[in-house]
């Protein structure tokens, strides 16, 4: 999605104001799915997403359309929040319960997903956050490179080449540990 397209989406030009039922019905599920994989705790990310948009609708004043895309905006409160809500959890991760991500459904494909998703959360622990940030924007939020380059402030041939990397090394994790 272009910023402009993003922009006419969620601004009414009428009265110079982000239409907010919009904006939390279309980037609500994307926020918490950032958060879900930041985390690895529905509740928890159900948590910080209500923080996200709390902070959002507290600063809405200061959302200026000229500078970028409302949802860039929007996940760079995100990304604080994730940052904030980190610093106060010392430096550890709960990835490890990203396997609760699954309905509690006990077919033998879920079963099996859900041994998958633990196996993954175990990978992803060993990560540095900034690569399981990048995992969490690209596969969790669904941003796209562009917008990922946006919220870390690199190009988003970087962006590209880093996921590259990380799926490399996720990659040959996983073949190691079957």
């Amino acid at each position: 999605m272009t910023s402009t397209s993003n922009f006419a989406k969620y601004f009414d030009r009428a009265t110079s104001s982000v239409d907010w039922e919009t904006v939390y019905a279309s980037e609500l599920p994307r926020v918490f799915n950032f958060f879900r994989y930041s985390v690895g705790n529905d509740m928890l990310a159900e948590d910080l997403t209500a923080e996200t948009f709390r902070k959002a609708w507290q600063n809405r004043h200061k959302y200026d359309h000229n500078r970028g895309a409302f949802s860039t905006w929007l996940f760079s409160i995100a990304r604080h929040t994730a940052v904030d809500h980190f610093r106060s959890q010392k430096p550890e991760f709960p990835i490890e319960s990203i396997a609760n991500l699954q309905a509690n459904n006990p077919s033998e494909t879920t079963i099996l997903q859900q041994e998958d998703l633990t196996r993954l959360s175990t990978i992803l622990s060993q990560y540095p956050v900034r690569e399981r940030e990048l995992i969490a924007l690209k596969f969790g939020a669904g941003c796209s490179n562009k917008e990922i380059a946006i919220q870390i402030g690199i190009s988003a041939t970087n962006v590209s080449t880093l996921l590259h990397r990380i799926l490399q090394k996720i990659r040959e994790a996983w073949e190691v540990n079957e």
